[in-house]
């Protein structure tokens, strides 16, 4: 049997941070939310990994 291992990235963001407040449909909160029970995480670092991935993945046109 294969030892099972829990794996957790380090944080990207150690330094200093913002509150930033945004106004999103309730749908987009609840799937929010259950990504976040899914994962073991909380709604900020889904978020914050949304985000960062959309940051990554951006092209202007």
């Amino acid at each position: 049997m294969a030892e099972k291992k829990l794996k957790i990235p380090v944080k990207k963001y150690k330094g200093e941070t913002a509150v930033v407040s945004a106004r999103l449909p309730n749908s987009m909160i609840k799937e929010l939310d259950k990504i976040a029970e899914d994962t073991g995480r909380n709604r900020n670092e889904v978020l914050m990994m949304c985000l960062e991935f959309a940051l990554e993945n951006l092209e202007e046109e």
